[in-house]
């Protein structure tokens, strides 16, 4: 190709008119306000508003301001968590480089990135971001870290013959070159994921649908019970006036006004469990659903495995030696025969060729990283490990010339000057290595090379890679006086092969073993090649042996692939669609699929799934914010612990909706049924309002802090439509049958002695204490809470405020002025607390009844 000389300037404007500003669009956002108002948007919310509307039509303004001030609470809660989600497009400018050179006129010109236009030539260097997609025209030894596009481990090294193209966003890692812009903008691959991930639905989460669910139930249950009460009434002669104001009062004791704020504050409070354990949760419906999840389709690089070569073998002389230690830290024993090994001189040579042929460097700041490729950072860290480091070496051989890396060549060679002689130092592929070399490294010198055991040589190098692991040969060879430049590649001396990896993250084997005692399935999606994907999966311990690339994938209609997904649980070479097709394939079988990652090619599956899951640390930035839940410490095993966090805040709100109802039927029962036999009311409005926000909402908010059960892991997931209401009988159907009928009872008996005022405060405070004894047995819902019942000290202590209060109402004249109730007797306490105990005992023998069973079963 003749050398480009650039745009000039009006043609650079011209094309900038025509295709527009180099940049990626953004779909018009929520605004703030109708965010904060899309939280009141759930059904019981909307119920909760309605109620408070004719609490003010009747004239009761207490009533309504106590109400709206639980809506309000909840609606701000859920606001503030949610404010900084969905910035997925700011982000991905971010990863575009501001500025780039470019050819314009001639000559060198540094221009804003989104000027850049299809045409320009654009000059690129070791440290750049590449501005937009395009044809490498001129490169020398250029490489590009393309991990977060494609999710390949390795820099891919960019030539110029056929159609060597570099992507806007990804970074180069070694050498320089030129590229001929081709596409800008939305155009680019990166704008291509941006559109996808603008398109991507969000599907709700399980347990915003089964909070509607309830809700609506609620509603339809409460407004069939109110139509129901008052035609009763009607035809039992009462006045329609007066059976619409017991129909509402049976409204306010049936609505749990309460429960909207108090699983708003459970999932409050369940974010910052997870912020402590390093997963920062942006949507608060989301930290539930990790609980839920059965499926984890987790990205390799990054996640799994830590982004970072390691050279994990090295043959030399016959010799295999095993590396240990992971990423670039240079700590790790190096052995042999499963014995430490000395530093052989074979083994240094090896460690020399790998750190004096070596463009990169190991950088010290927070952790150890490199800075250039990744593949000659993985040699330094090798070297290091024996004791050697470059900068103390290239001090004592410094470079004459070299013959950088060429995507044709597959080798790179440096010749270096060590004392009074030079000496070449080669590394490469090595099926073009071992052809250039004549003599094999021995110990005291070399000797002659054979055919046959270069074929071994390459053997041992196959079997290697047929494992995953990248192979670079090494080789040297002495220069003298009379060599010329063109033979110092030939001729070489071979000494061994460097086997590297980019190794899986220690914590992870055991987090996927964690992950299938739980019963969930990890499926790992990479861009990398099948051999190793396949690798990484044996070693953590994850699928079948079975890899299924993108191209495969393609081969599949959407039917098919449906019914083969269950048996998939390794997927290389995809692309971003793939993911979401897998995504969306396991969620058409019914999965709740969490789906980790932390590149850019990841976002779209990201946003798409159940739950999110990004890296804070090397995640990119629009990976985080397609995420629902970033992972501080980019430590795959925090997704165990995030999902065991999510398993409890799930039994936590499921223990507050089984307290709170338990409650709100009883209450309903007594009303309802008061009404039915012609008694008088046994409680009013105002005390139901009472119970239902205050002696009961205080407890039930105590719950969200109650302590994970230990066997939380041992479960399988709940199902994706399972009911709420599953294994509620007990709190559901048979406390309340007894609270209704003890308090009716003893309301009754007190009735008929003619003091109404009294019968009433007994029914109010047996109402109170009974659930006081149901927040103590909430605290399971399965399994008996006498060896741990003051365990959750939150509970005690609203308990012993709540009940302060009551004594308050009782006692002090103008409370139980205003609440309708009278003083108690000490006689009066004691049919109260006897008949609570005995309560508390029921339910605690039928729930040890109930484990025996089950485990008899």
């Amino acid at each position: 190709m003749a050398r480009h000389t650039g745009l000039d300037s009006d043609e650079a404007a011209r094309l900038f008119k025509k295709y527009g500003p180099n940049e990626l669009k953004e779909k018009k956002g929520e605004h703030a306000i109708v965010k904060f108002l899309r939280q009141f948007k759930d059904f019981l919310v909307l119920l909760l508003v309605a109620a408070a509307i004719v609490a003010a039509f009747l004239g009761e303004t207490l009533d309504m301001y106590m109400i709206m001030a639980i809506v309000l609470l909840h609606g701000i809660i859920g606001f503030v968590q949610e404010y900084k989600a969905e910035k997925s497009f700011e982000a991905l400018r971010r990863m575009v480089s501001p500025r780039a050179n470019v050819l314009r006129d001639g000559k060198v010109t540094n221009i804003d990135a989104r000027e850049v236009v299809p045409g320009d030539m654009v000059l690129l260097e070791a440290g750049d971001r590449v501005p937009a997609d395009g044809l490498v025209v001129e490169q020398y030894g250029m490489a590009a870290d393309e991990a977060a596009l494609t999710g390949e481990s390795v820099p891919v090294h960019k030539h110029e013959a056929g159609e060597s193209r570099a992507w806007m966003g990804t970074s180069i890692v070694a050498g320089r070159g030129r590229m001929l812009v081709e596409k800008t903008g939305m155009s680019t691959r990166m704008g291509g994921i941006t559109e996808m991930v603008q398109t991507v639905q969000k599907e709700r989460t399980p347990l915003e649908i089964d909070l509607d669910r309830m809700g609506r139930q609620l509603g339809v249950g409460v407004l069939v019970l109110c139509a129901f009460i008052f035609l009763a009434g009607l035809f039992r002669g009462f006045e329609p006036v007066e059976m619409f104001l017991t129909a509402v009062s049976l409204a306010v004791a049936a609505i749990p006004e309460g429960l909207p704020a108090v699983v708003v504050i459970t999932l409050a409070v369940g974010v910052q469990r997870m912020s402590r354990k390093n997963a920062i949760v942006k949507k608060l419906k989301s930290v539930e659903t990790l609980g839920c999840a059965d499926v984890i389709c987790t990205d390799k690089t990054g996640t799994l495995t830590r982004n970072e070569m390691t050279v994990r073998m090295v043959l030399v002389g016959g010799k295999a030696y095993e590396v240990g230690g992971a990423g670039y830290e240079p700590k790790g024993e190096i052995r042999l025969d499963g014995k430490a090994a000395g530093k052989g001189e074979g083994l240094r040579m090896a460690m020399r060729i790998g750190t004096l042929c070596n463009s990169a460097w190991l950088e010290k700041k927070q952790d150890w990283g490199v800075v250039g490729d990744p593949t000659e950072g993985a040699l330094l860290v090798l070297a290091a490990k024996g004791g050697m480091w470059k900068e103390e070496m290239e001090g004592k051989n410094p470079v004459m010339f070299e013959f950088p890396f060429d995507s044709d060549r597959k080798m790179m060679t440096v010749v270096r000057s060590s004392g009074r002689k030079h000496i070449a130092y080669a590394k490469g592929a090595p099926e073009v290595v071992l052809g250039k070399c004549a003599r094999i490294w021995a110990e005291g010198g070399s000797r002659p090379l054979g055919r046959g055991e270069a074929e071994a040589i390459m053997k041992e190098n196959d079997a290697l890679t047929s494992r995953g692991y990248r192979t670079l040969a090494l080789a040297y060879r002495d220069i003298d006086g009379k060599t010329k430049k063109a033979d110092v590649e030939k001729a070489l001396v071979f000494v061994g092969i460097a086997a590297m990896m980019d190794s899986p993250r220690p914590e992870a084997k055991g987090a996927v073993s964690l992950c299938r005692g739980a019963g969930i399935r990890v499926v790992m999606i990479t861009g990398d090649h099948p051999l190793t994907a396949k690798a990484v999966a044996e070693e953590l311990g994850i699928g079948n042996g079975r890899v299924i690339t993108g191209e495969e994938l393609d081969g599949m209609g959407q039917k098919e692939f449906e019914e083969r997904v269950e048996g998939i649980s390794v997927y290389a070479r995809v692309s971003p669609a793939h993911k979401l097709r897998i995504v969306n394939a396991l969620n058409a079988n019914g999965h709740v699929v969490a789906m980790t990652g932390d590149g850019v090619n990841d976002a779209p599956a990201l946003k798409k799934a159940d739950i999110g899951v990004s890296m804070g640390i090397t995640g990119t930035e629009v990976a985080k914010e397609s995420s629902d839940i970033v992972l501080a410490d980019d430590n795959f095993a925090t997704i165990v612990a995030a999902a065991e966090e999510g398993r409890g805040i799930y039994d936590n709100i499921r223990k507050t909706i089984a307290f709170l109802l338990s409650g709100n039927i009883a209450e309903v029962g007594v009303i309802f049924l008061a009404v039915m036999l012609g008694m008088p009311l046994p409680l009013v409005a105002i005390q139901i309002l009472w119970i239902n926000l205050v002696t009961d909402g205080l407890p039930a908010i105590a719950l969200a802090v109650d302590p994970i059960d230990g066997d939380v892991m041992k479960r399988k997931p709940r199902k994706k439509h399972e009911s709420v209401w599953k294994g509620m009988g007990l709190f559901l159907v048979e406390s309340p049958i007894i609270v209704t009928f003890v308090v009716l009872a003893v309301f009754e008996g007190i009735v008929v002695r003619g003091d109404i005022l009294l019968a009433q405060t007994m029914a109010f405070t047996m109402m109170v204490m009974m659930e006081k004894v149901q927040v103590f047995c909430a605290r399971s819902l399965e399994k008996p809470v006498w060896n741990a019942l003051l365990k959750n000290r939150w509970v005690v202590l609203t308990t012993l405020l709540t009940v302060g209060m009551h004594f308050a109402i009782i006692y002090e004249p103008t409370l139980n002025t205003l609440f309708g109730v009278k003083p108690l007797s000490i006689d009066n306490w004691a049919v109260v607390f006897g008949l609570s105990v005995l309560l508390f005992a029921y339910m605690e023998i039928r729930k040890w009844m109930g484990m025996r069973n089950r485990h008899v079963a």
